[in-house]
């Protein structure tokens, strides 16, 4: 049986998301299958967020590169992890008023670069594929070189998506995931071919948001039974919005989950398995098994972010928008939580 229609509205023409006094346009409210929306914000000094977030997993290592405005500050960082070894070379520059660092409008396309003292990156997007670098020296003397070409097969969807809180605070996110990866990537004299395994996750995100914020996100991607799956699932943020973020992409097309999920975990004990699941399981019923986990906690006065974050895998059953039921098994991805003040 096929599950219920979701009352989410899917667009298919591209679409403006704000009017020219800043606030969100009824009109852009939606999700789609590609990245439709020019995202130029406007006003709310101080509340702007903008960011662009590379995750690559592959059968032994995590690459994470972030270029991101949150309007007052800058941030850029690149984190590698052997997870055998369970090894973190990580490398963070913050400047103030997001000073060298200048992010698109649009979702795709464009050059992206950061450099800064120990710490180069760089997103260069054509529209098709990306390529990305990154070159980091730490104060512990660790050194990084990467460079992975991400690459978006003809066809490929991926999960779009504008959440509206009100007219004044918004988010408007694009979720691409299961997008096959390829290069190297040199870690203290060590060259970590990038290749048959990976793939590469994109979030990324423009919006205007409120100063305290909580959200649990899941994002997955790999082939079950000769089947390719990449999941994007997120919860708490979007309640109360008649939006979610949650779909995955089987095979290359996108099945839009329209119901809440919530993450059940032991945040006294991440390494136990967390649960994820929507209502009486219909469409999402996971089990999240952590391997390597992280937790990062900055306060900063009226500024401050904790962090829970897990890298593992997922076994369970999804199901699609015709009622077929896939069955999920041991799909490497990650999971998290995080309260922000910002």
């Amino acid at each position: 049986m096929a599950p219920p229609p979701t009352h989410e509205r899917e667009l298919t023409e591209p679409s403006v998301l704000t009017d020219a006094h800043g606030c969100l346009r009824p009109g852009a409210i939606g999700w789609s299958r590609r990245p439709l929306h020019d995202a130029r914000l406007r006003g709310s000094l101080g509340r702007k967020k903008r960011w662009t977030y590379w995750g690559v997993l592959g059968p032994d290592f995590f690459l994470a590169l972030t270029l991101a405005d949150i309007d007052y500050l800058g941030l850029a960082t690149a984190s590698f992890v052997r997870l055998s070894a369970k090894k973190l070379v990580e490398r963070v520059a913050v400047t103030p008023l997001a000073r060298g660092i200048s992010l698109p409008d649009a979702a795709q396309g464009g050059r992206l670069r950061f450099d800064g003292v120990g710490l180069h990156l760089g997103m260069e997007d054509d529209g098709q594929d990306t390529r990305l670098t990154a070159r980091l020296a730490t104060l512990g003397g660790d050194r990084l070189d990467a460079e992975v070409l991400v690459r978006r097969p003809d066809g490929h969807e991926s999960v779009n998506v504008v959440i509206p809180w009100s007219a004044r605070r918004f988010q408007l996110t694009s979720k691409q995931v299961a997008l096959p990866a390829e290069g190297r990537i040199r870690v203290n004299g060590e060259t970590i071919p990038v290749g048959q395994g990976a793939f590469a996750c994109l979030d990324y995100g423009r919006g205007i948001w409120p100063h305290r914020t909580t959200w649990n996100w899941a994002a997955a991607s790999g082939v079950c039974d000769t089947r390719t799956i990449g999941l994007n699932l997120g919860g708490l943020w979007t309640r109360g919005t008649g939006m979610t973020e949650n779909g995955f992409v089987l095979d290359g097309r996108v099945h839009k989950i329209g119901e809440e999920v919530s993450f059940e975990l032991d945040r006294a004990h991440l390494d136990r398995p967390w649960r994820i699941r929507d209502a009486g399981g219909r469409r999402v019923d996971l089990v999240f098994s952590p391997g390597h986990v992280r937790h990062v906690r900055v306060e900063l006065l009226l500024l401050g972010s904790e962090l829970h974050h897990a890298i593992g895998s997922f076994d369970g059953t999804l199901v699609g928008d015709d009622g077929e039921r896939i069955g999920v098994h041991g799909l490497r991805g990650w999971a998290e939580e995080h309260r922000a003040r910002w």
